[in-house]
């Protein structure tokens, strides 16, 4: 009787830990659906200039919870043809339309199921990772991001039914030494004695065995390896570095609110390798007048009349052997500020929100396509690339993996 009872009360618990273990699966389902590396290629280039990963609004609003608020089916139509499913009548889309003052949506007639499923385990990625992210702003430099999020539910996962797996087996094999002394006749001398205390006796046993004693040292061993490899990887990559700086300037306020265009403070973007940072006679073009008493300003005039440079901190860094060029970026690419730093409109304080590895910059060069429109200097690539393929002409048809354009 208490063998029944003890596998009855077994059952209930596994049972109970794999309705838990589905609910949270059942969660993440169209994030394992789709591909979120894909994903955030997609929504960079597509649409990163409108929509944030998150809650906040930028031109439209933010994309966090769209799956809970719209089916897939909905989104798929919305993303393919949005003007149709307004005039359809929708309630949701024409409330939508209605509260963003009638900005028509871009279309995305190309986007099928795949697309939309990518773009949505981005955007789950994205939140799942935003509060370690959140986090690592306010570390030292260098401190990982939270970038792989996904991944490490689903480490912790795999390691939890692990540890129950090995706890089920090593009741069982207590289960079966008892069962099998009781067979044999070693059970009489310990006929007194309770199942539980029987149970504690066999997995004392089990403990001793130097099979499970191995296998439980070299699972730990083997999960510190892996954390320590994943570690590795991350070392030097800024994701989510967002350092204090010496006066509290509000990118929210400054592009957001009032929409000052990123070329007025950061005059090299569109004609030099580096962006530049803006120097203080920039600012005392507005604040020689606007907002002097404020404290913060008071820091600009302390430092021209001692003459010396604002000391910012510097937020993206790439290291001495690459080699980026804002100018061909900005002006030949046609890339947004948004593509690789962010909703920087919404940004109180500026963080890092790209990884700016070398794989993050080969995956956009392989993804991206050239526009080749109204350009005449393409013609013969083009007509030259469609000999050998039928896919659109990408930056790494153009040299874009080229060793020697970054490495120099």
């Amino acid at each position: 009787m208490e063998i029944s009872l003890f596998l009855k009360r077994m059952r209930s618990v596994t049972q109970a830990l794999l309705i838990a273990l589905m609910a949270t699966l059942s969660q993440q389902a169209t994030a394992q659906d789709g591909d979120a590396a894909s994903g955030e290629t997609l929504f960079n280039n597509n649409c990163k200039a409108c929509h944030s990963a998150q809650d906040e609004v930028v031109v439209g609003p933010g994309l966090k919870g769209i799956q809970q608020r719209r089916d897939l089916a909905w989104l798929v139509k919305w993303i393919k043809n949005p003007n149709g499913v307004i005039q359809s009548g929708d309630e949701y889309a024409v409330a939508l339309y209605n509260k963003f003052n009638k900005a028509q949506m871009t279309a995305f007639p190309a986007f099928g199921e795949k697309e939309v499923k990518d773009i949505l385990a981005y955007v789950e990625k994205a939140n799942t990772a935003a509060a370690p992210v959140a986090a690592a702003g306010t570390a030292a430099a260098g401190a990982p991001a939270g970038e792989s999020a996904p991944s490490d539910l689903f480490t912790y996962i795999l390691v939890a039914l692990l540890i129950v797996m090995l706890l089920v087996l090593g009741v069982l094999m207590a289960i079966v030494s008892i069962l099998s002394k009781a067979v044999s006749g070693e059970a009489t001398a310990s006929a007194g004695t309770s199942f539980s205390d029987r149970l504690r006796d066999g997995l004392v046993g089990l403990s001793k065995n130097s099979a499970i004693r191995s296998a439980t040292v070299w699972f730990f061993i083997l999960m510190v390896t892996k954390a320590t490899v994943d570690g590795m990887y991350g070392v030097g990559i800024q994701q989510g570095y967002a350092p204090k700086q010496p006066i509290a300037f509000s990118h929210k306020l400054h592009a957001g609110q009032y929409k000052i265009d990123c070329n007025y403070c950061h005059t090299g973007v569109n004609r030099g390798k580096s962006a530049t940072i803006p120097s203080a006679n920039i600012c005392m073009n507005c604040h020689g007048v606007i907002k002097k008493e404020s404290p913060e300003i008071q820091k600009i005039y302390t430092a021209i009349e001692k003459n010396q440079p604002i000391e910012w901190v510097r937020i993206h860094n790439l290291p001495d052997l690459a080699y980026f060029n804002h100018a061909q970026h900005v002006n030949v690419g046609g890339v947004q500020c948004q593509q690789c730093h962010g909703e920087i409109q919404t940004m109180e304080v500026v963080e890092q929100r790209s990884s700016l590895t070398m794989g993050w910059c080969i995956d956009c060069h392989r993804k991206t396509e050239v526009n080749t429109k109204d350009n005449a200097y393409y013609d013969k690539l083009v007509e030259l690339h469609k000999t050998n393929s039928k896919e659109p002409l990408k930056v790494a048809d153009i040299g874009g993996l080229e060793c020697s354009k970054c490495h120099y």
